[in-house]
């Protein structure tokens, strides 16, 4: 039998406590990072986990990731961030080895698996890009840390810079925060879309093309701080998955801080972020056009239904389907049912077909959504709750 080895529960010194504790506490508002729902890992009561974030693993499954700031401090003034530069608080940054060897008594006790590294712009792009290499190196090479590390690339960072962060890091970000550059002038007026971000990110896609160590990068935008609308949103998003292979955007609902020039702004709805990463999904995974998506006067999203619902109630034509006939692709346009679940009905149907929908309840089909939607041998499914999601369709923009 092979006795359990606990390992010792890193406690770091107090000051070192301190910068933790500020550092990564302000990282939150960076949202690159596949969290999972329910925020951090668990046992908040305790202060050596507040800075640790889990990451959803693809197959399923989450990671410990710690999520910090390299600074506190910075030069921009953004009318959003609460480290402008025009805001009186304290400010702190970390060294590199001093994050690096912070980083790595966590690692090496297990309570985390990764790095996720950003930082205020306190000096030059370039120099404070220099300090995150630096502590990236300090992990690769003096510690020989293998595991994923995120760097967020800067606006303005050189080539060179961009090259040395892909050299390292297992994936990198650039923030463009807005969709276009007249939407980025409303929040941060001294960044130029175009030059100080879109260039960055289009080096990095050349890196992470031709073999660098950073296999993909993402984006983040602060939803509804510009007055822009989903549409917007959704078309830069797109454009970025067709031009620079753009691994994943996230959105953020805009949230208005204290100390800002923003503070009066009104909160964006956490439905109006869902709906987006909704839509989000369908162009990544669901085989969706972008001129697919149903948006209502102005621009955005229904709040009140998901994408997916609203495409299937514009297109009456196309339902019920029969499941025991249908191909995957259309499958998957069915509300109800995901791109598993349709991999489990066409494999199930291998054995034998549908007759019942207890069958398709049985492989975690939603029937409530999907019941309007289907035949099973030609038969629709009755629901005493079921409506006709069919009248007047034309009224679903």
């Amino acid at each position: 039998m092979v006795e359990k080895i606990s390992l010792p529960v890193y406690r770091p010194k107090p000051d070192r406590f301190e910068k933790l504790k500020t550092l990564g506490e302000e990282s939150r508002y960076d949202v690159c990072l596949s969290s999972c729902s329910g925020g951090r890992v668990p046992d908040p009561a305790d202060p050596a986990h507040r800075w640790i974030y889990p990451a959803a693993l693809p197959g399923g499954g989450i990671v410990p990731i710690l999520k910090v700031l390299l600074s506190n401090a910075c030069k921009n003034n953004c009318f959003y961030c609460p480290n402008r530069s025009a805001n009186d608080r304290p400010r702190t940054s970390f060294r590199p080895e001093e994050l690096a060897s912070s980083f790595m008594a966590l690692y090496r006790s297990r309570q985390v698996h990764g790095l996720f590294l950003s930082s205020g712009i306190y000096d030059q792009p370039d120099r404070v890009m220099d300090d995150m290499v630096k502590t990236a190196e300090i992990l690769r090479r003096k510690y020989q840390y293998k595991n994923y590390l995120h760097l967020k690339i800067l606006p303005g960072a050189s080539p060179g810079a961009v090259e040395q962060a892909c050299r390292l890091a297992s994936r990198v970000s650039l923030n463009l925060e807005a969709p276009n550059p007249e939407r980025l002038k409303e929040i941060a007026p001294g960044k130029d879309f175009s030059e100080d971000l879109l260039k960055r990110m289009n080096w990095a896609a050349f890196l992470i093309k031709n073999g660098s160590k950073a296999r993909s990068q993402t984006t983040q935008f602060i939803v509804g701080a510009s007055g822009e609308s989903d549409r917007e949103i959704l078309k830069t998003t797109d454009d970025l998955y067709r031009s620079l292979h753009l691994h994943r955007a996230y959105f953020s609902a805009f949230q208005p801080l204290p100390h800002t020039p923003m503070e009066s702004h009104p909160p964006t709805s956490l439905v109006r972020e869902h709906r987006l990463y909704q839509a989000d999904w369908l162009l990544r995974f669901y085989h969706f056009q972008l001129g697919e998506l149903s948006f209502q006067p102005g621009g955005n999203l229904s709040i009140e239904i998901d994408p997916k619902m609203a495409w299937a109630r514009k297109h009456p034509e196309i339902f019920p389907i029969e499941v025991n006939r249908a191909e995957y692709e259309e499958l998957i346009r069915i509300p109800g049912i995901g791109i598993r679940s349709a991999e489990r009905i066409i494999q199930a149907r291998r054995a034998r077909g549908f007759s019942d929908p207890a069958e398709l309840k049985k492989l975690r089909i939603s029937l409530k959504r999907a019941a309007p939607y289907i035949l099973i041998n030609g038969k629709t499914i009755k629901s005493r709750k079921q409506t006709n999601l069919f009248i007047e369709p034309n009224k679903i923009l």
